[in-house]
């Protein structure tokens, strides 16, 4: 009989490395299953305590599919199904990792967990990145007075290391931004020591592993740049790249590895396979919002675009054809599926859910108009050029009135996902105003909707994400591709079975 292994989730986000390990774990050969899982946020908890709850049944009850299909609120759980949802509560917990008393508090069942699974667990997780990312040490350095060593935030993986010293797990995973590959703290290499403490963690140590690539055939440590994994080598339509290490307690006996655990490279998987099922859409405008009002925007800013001598004669084209369209979409919220389905083998049965007749939570959010005309421009080029434009190539009539504009650090600031390539990374930014998550579509002339963000993140549709849209696209954006959380529970569960 296979053995079972509980699994504790930190810093988890709304649950994408989870879902993807406790998919993998629902193979009666590899039972794995999810016994704690901690995050800050509010209402990524909710989402969390919501997939928990479903996650208890075999089949998701009937109630669920009921409100996403008729678009109605959700009931309460708690009333209709009382045991499942106290389990689900008692699984989640709302705690900030590193503040005072948290660690104290979940001890008791971090031992609960180790000595009642005979050590039979995995860690995972990624401790919040802002510190290491490229993006954050920029913003970083604009800060008066900002020091490195006294932000606690380049510190927050020992709270993970804490964790796996108390837990002693059979495996662990943690995830964090490429940047951590670079980032120094007190003139130091912070992965040198990020490594350095997850080997000598537990007391018996743990051999860490790279997932893509071979690891050193003599037993020793693999190069830093080694633990990069790039998604979209492995079946996800997203250029997402982050450091991913998969440790095994010194202990476990591992076979010879002599192939990425990981598998092959697959076959690119590009934005239009994951969206163009959905239904077209339009954006709204900010103020004063309809379609009639809309088509007119559009019509006025493609004609703008199309007579404009700067802009290339191809582009041109587009933007007249969308100027005389006399279908374009008129809804901002259309929930149904179109008929057709584009998505790749691997993952029609993990998107999609055939009790499910919608897409939920597919609408758009509302632009000013001379953000369409941005738009309308950005998708019309990256149409006809298969790239996004740089700033500096738009026409002068549609270049935002940015004091700083001209200072390098916006040249992507309308970026548009080109259709016929994996995503760029989706990040949490994409909850601010969507400028660099355009669709590729200029007759929907818009943003990306959190639907659409979560197929580029492999999130299979019936996945809810709670609260409002702001917070939903949050969610998105700060979580691991489930389907490429998927695969590594699999090498992982296949190196401790």
């Amino acid at each position: 009989m296979a053995r079972k292994f509980a699994i504790i989730d930190l810093f988890a986000g709304p649950g994408g490395l989870g879902e993807g390990f406790s998919r993998a774990g629902r193979d009666t050969n590899t039972p794995m299953n999810i016994q704690l899982s901690v995050e800050m946020d509010h209402h990524a908890v909710h989402t969390l305590r919501l997939r928990s709850f479903l996650r208890s049944f075999d089949t998701f009850p009937i109630e669920y599919y009921e409100c996403l299909n008729a678009g109605t609120p959700l009931p309460l759980w708690q009333d209709l199904y009382p045991a499942n949802w106290k389990m689900a509560q008692s699984e989640v917990r709302q705690l900030i990792l590193g503040g005072e008393g948290v660690f104290d508090e979940i001890a008791p069942e971090i031992d609960r967990l180790r000595e009642d699974n005979h050590g039979d667990t995995i860690l995972i997780g990624g401790p919040p990145c802002q510190a290491y990312s490229l993006a954050g040490r920029s913003r970083n350095k604009s800060k008066e007075g900002y020091i490195a060593e006294e932000d606690s935030r380049h510190y927050l993986y020992r709270e993970y290391v804490r964790i796996l010293d108390r837990l002693k797990p059979a495996a662990f995973v943690m995830e964090n931004v490429k940047g951590m590959l670079s980032s120094k703290v007190d003139g130091g290499d912070i992965f040198s020591r990020v490594l350095d403490d997850l080997a000598n963690a537990g007391g018996i140590g743990y051999r860490l592993l790279p997932l893509a690539t071979v690891p050193p055939l003599d037993g020793g440590r693999a190069d830093g740049r080694d633990f990069l994994i790039r998604a979209e080598d492995h079946g996800v339509p997203q250029a997402r790249h982050r450091v991913i290490v998969l440790g095994i307690r010194n202990d476990i006996p591992t076979p010879l590895i002599d192939a990425p655990l990981l598998g092959e490279k697959a076959e690119a998987v590009c934005v239009s396979d994951v969206i163009d099922d959905l239904c077209r859409l339009r954006s709204g405008l900010s103020r004063q919002d309809d379609a009639t009002a809309w088509h007119f925007e559009i019509q006025a800013q493609g004609e703008a675009i199309s007579n404009c001598p700067d802009v290339d004669p191809a582009v041109r084209d587009v933007a007249a054809r969308v100027a005389r369209a006399t279908s374009l979409p008129r809804e901002r919220s259309y929930r149904w599926k179109r008929n057709s389905n584009c998505l790749p083998n691997h993952l029609i049965d993990w998107v999609l859910d055939g009790s499910l007749l919608v897409a939920p939570q597919h609408e758009t959010r509302g632009h000013i108009p001379e953000d369409l005309g941005r738009y309308l421009y950005s998708a019309a080029y990256a149409q006809i050029y298969d790239r996004s434009p740089k700033l500096s190539e738009f026409p002068q009539f549609l270049q935002p009135k940015h004091r700083n504009r001209e200072s390098g650090d916006f040249a992507d600031r309308f970026r548009t996902q080109v259709a016929t390539r994996p995503s760029s990374t989706v990040t949490s930014h994409i909850s601010k105003d969507g400028h660099y998550f355009i669709h590729p579509d200029p007759m929907q002339c818009r943003s990306l909707t959190v639907r659409e963000a979560a197929r580029l993140q492999t999130f299979p549709d019936n996945y809810f994400f709670c609260g409002p849209r702001t917070k939903q696209y949050h969610q998105v954006g700060n979580a691991v591709p489930p389907y490429l959380a998927f695969q590594i529970a699999k090498a992982v569960r296949g190196l401790i079975g």
